[in-house]
């Protein structure tokens, strides 16, 4: 099945910085309909390169991450029985500030913050608040 798939907010450096990938996934052997569930396991096992655990949390995506099947929460299709068709575009974006709360424990400490999140993460949400504000 013909997919594409997009990486955005920041998720693109966990697919070796692309953020568009024009995928062919094969359904389950036995099962002629591919979902979510299977999307996932595929996408973890082929396109993320690093840290997979900053994109799934067990057979889902983490908390703080948007995903959308053809511009469409897919909360609001059945999340990861959602039931993908032919061309379906998928998109996976990292709302950075729910993901940064939770990441940092919501504290204004910068003690729980790690030194990755400092160094690469923060100069983003800085030039986007910049961007807003100026």
């Amino acid at each position: 099945m013909q997919l594409t798939l997009e990486f955005g907010g920041g998720l693109e450096l966990l697919c070796q910085s692309s953020k568009i990938h024009n995928v062919d996934v094969k359904p389950n052997p036995g099962e002629d309909k591919l979902t979510m569930r299977d999307l996932l396991a595929w996408v973890k096992s082929n396109l993320i390169k690093e840290r997979p655990e900053m994109f799934m949390k067990g057979d889902s995506v983490r908390p703080g991450l948007l995903v959308l099947v053809n511009d469409c929460d897919w909360e609001l299709c059945g999340s990861l029985d959602t039931e993908l068709e032919e061309k379906d575009v998928v998109v996976f974006y990292l709302y950075l500030a729910w993901w940064l709360a939770s990441v940092c424990r919501v504290t204004t400490s910068v003690e729980f913050i790690s030194p990755y999140i400092l160094s690469t993460v923060l100069p983003i949400v800085q030039s986007l608040v910049a961007g807003v504000c100026d």
